[in-house]
């Protein structure tokens, strides 16, 4: 698990017009709470931000967060981003309790090759990218492995098939659907072609044998 520091400071103005202009000095809006605690508005530098959040763990990462000389072990609660340039917009701070579990979504990577699923002319699709457990902060999994190699056209991989961690339990719902396999478009236009030419040459065949009768009975005719 990452836990990396960070530096917040506080009182910043709260609003649109405050906020956008933070963010043109280069800092990021944010808000810190929990445990019971009164929310406090702050903000962090972007760069700094960014490289908190470019470990393994991602956004799952363990941050210490400073704040006017006080530390507070925190995770990221929530992200948002600008629509078009996918900047870091605002962010929340949840301070947490390192023997207290907590709910957070760890992404999901498919490893293995469905190679049945390729030879039959299908193709994986993955349906949930991130899976919801509860873990001790220190814990947080940087990502849950599903893998394909067994998959079929005609099974799949749900929540429950997956391999945890020790001391992570599953919050997801267990029939959650995570990997699928269909066939691609090209092989049922190519399984539908198939099935007319095989219509098409039972057709023809039948109109050879009728001629072949009528020839005979112009012969006996002459």
């Amino acid at each position: 698990m990452s836990e990396v520091t960070l530096t917040a400071s506080t009182g910043r103005e709260t609003g649109t017009r405050p906020s956008r202009r933070l963010r043109r000095e280069g800092l990021v809006p944010a808000v810190l709470y929990g445990e019971g605690k009164d929310a406090i508005s702050v903000a962090v530098d972007y760069k700094e931000l960014r490289r908190a959040l470019s470990t393994d763990a991602g956004q799952n990462a363990l941050i210490t967060l400073t704040v006017d000389g006080s530390s507070y072990l925190t995770v990221v609660k929530d992200l948002q981003r600008h629509p078009v340039r996918r900047e870091v917009t605002h962010i929340d701070f949840l301070t947490v309790d390192p023997d207290a579990t907590i709910e957070v979504e760890v992404p999901i990577h498919l490893v293995g090759e469905a190679k049945e699923v390729t030879q039959n002319g299908g193709i994986t699709e993955q349906r949930l990218m991130a899976l919801k457990v509860l873990v001790k902060p220190d814990a947080i999994p940087d990502g849950i492995e599903a893998d394909i190699t067994d998959l079929t056209l005609t099974t799949t991989i749900v929540a429950a098939d997956l391999p945890l961690p020790a001391g992570v339990e599953l919050a997801t719902d267990p029939d959650q659907a995570i990997v699928t396999a269909e066939l691609t478009r090209a092989a049922v236009t190519g399984r539908g072609e198939g099935e007319e030419g095989e219509e098409g040459d039972g057709e023809g065949g039948d109109g050879e044998s009728a001629g072949a009768e009528a020839s005979g009975d112009d012969d006996a005719e002459g």
